[in-house]
């Protein structure tokens, strides 16, 4: 199975980052081929909603490194999405590239996908990730993919917080799932 991690993280030792090794050491075990696509050390711009992608057929005005990532989406049997949770809903560096899934759209319906969420965040309450697990719900419900689980490392504002935890475990194992 093609698994593609899109990582939000924008800390390359932070504890989402951990989480993504920890998923990626179980799927590569498991026999899957896994891309990572880390969307904080790219250059994409937000959607502007200006309709080119399905008024022209020509793709998305900008021409920015989601020609990268189209094709692994497009490619892909399961996505992974990876993100902190700032002010409660996925980062922008996540967001910017889901967002772009519009120009295509159309083709991303027809596909039947896997996906799974990873998230963390300092807050002790659990609802802090509510917003952004509901977004994944959303969209999952919307492309009708299948979803093989969240995890939502609450408590885990570093990754530090990380380790001592059971999460890399969790990770571990979803990655062996797939």
């Amino acid at each position: 199975m093609k698994i593609l991690v899109i990582s939000g993280s924008p800390h390359k030792s932070g504890s989402t980052a951990l989480l993504t090794e920890n998923f990626i050491a179980g799927a590569e075990e498991a026999g899957h081929q896994v891309d990572c696509f880390e969307a904080s050390f790219k250059s994409i711009h937000p959607c502007m909603a200006c309709e080119r992608c399905h008024k022209t057929g020509d793709g998305c005005v900008f021409k920015d490194d989601m020609e990268e990532l189209r094709p692994l989406v497009l490619g892909s049997d399961a996505v992974v999405f990876v993100t902190p949770v700032y002010y409660f809903g996925m980062n922008a560096q996540l967001a910017a590239a889901v967002n772009r899934f519009y120009a295509f759209n159309d083709k991303l319906l027809e596909q039947d996908k896997k996906a799974a969420f990873i998230t963390a965040f300092a807050d002790d309450e659990e609802d802090s990730c509510t917003g952004c697990v509901n977004t994944y719900q959303l969209m999952l419900r919307y492309f009708g993919w299948e979803n093989k689980g969240i995890i939502a490392a609450q408590g885990c504002g570093c990754a530090e917080d990380v380790m001592k935890s059971s999460y890399p475990a969790q990770a571990y194992r979803l990655g062996k799932s797939f």
